[in-house]
């Protein structure tokens, strides 16, 4: 089973287990959690789900929820007045412990406010993302102030990260996120392990200039991981 149909396993999986009519969504971003979104919308066209009030992460969920005509409200709006029953996601990454690694899309600020603004969380992902050590072999977003980033930077390496400024594909300089600011891609290649997860979101987001970053650890999210055999895997 190729990597596309474990992904789009994943999300109906995520869906078909957590999401109830009247619930109000968070819509993760990226190629595994758009399969949860066009599902959800495909639930909808057909009456099954009802009542679905929904934020998006990113420009990209938007446009997508558009296509399925899935109501979408901000997250201050006073139908959402902050929190949310479930955000349903994807991951870069994720080890035994449920920690995860996300960023990937660039989206990981108002995905890391979805997530820890719900009831319950989900990641849908398939088995190749699964590993015994994040920060390693894919790397972990940070999203900066540009006006911050040499600074941020040292003192990213004071953590034993490797630092590069991630650059667009299709357009000259750096990557901009939806809110405007830089991403720094990190690793710990040279220091694996040496800083656990959950210390290293907290340290990392006290460096002034740092919105957020990759690491998500704080919130033990439901685990949805696709196999190549078609079965998926639910971890709680």
């Amino acid at each position: 089973m190729d990597q596309k149909t474990m992904k789009e396993n994943a999300g109906k999986a995520a869906v078909d287990a957590l999401v109830q009519s009247g619930m109000k969504l968070g819509l993760g971003t990226g190629s595994t959690a758009i399969t949860a979104v066009r599902y959800i919308g495909s639930l909808m066209k057909q009456g099954s789900l009802k009542d679905i009030k929904a934020i998006a992460t990113s420009f990209q969920t938007e446009l997508e929820c558009e296509k399925w005509r899935i109501p979408l409200y901000s997250l201050n709006s006073s139908e959402i007045n902050g929190g949310l029953d479930l955000t349903i996601d994807g991951a870069d990454q994720i080890d035994r412990e449920h920690f995860c690694v996300k960023g990937g899309g660039g989206a990981l600020l108002l995905e890391k406010i979805a997530a820890y603004s719900s009831k319950a969380y989900a990641i849908a992902l398939d088995e190749t993302k699964v590993v015994d050590m994040l920060g390693v072999t894919f790397p972990v977003a940070v999203e900066i102030l540009p006006e911050a980033r040499v600074f941020v930077c040292a003192e990213l390496a004071k953590l034993g990260a490797e630092c590069i400024l991630r650059e667009a594909a299709r357009k000259a300089g750096p990557v901009v996120t939806d809110n405007g600011n830089f991403l720094v891609d990190i690793t710990f290649k040279n220091a694996p392990g040496r800083i656990y997860p959950a210390l290293l979101e907290e340290l990392i987001n006290h460096i002034p200039g740092v919105m957020e970053n990759g690491f998500f650890t704080r919130k033990g999210p439901h685990v949805f991981v696709a196999r190549a055999d078609g079965a998926v895997d639910v971890w709680d």
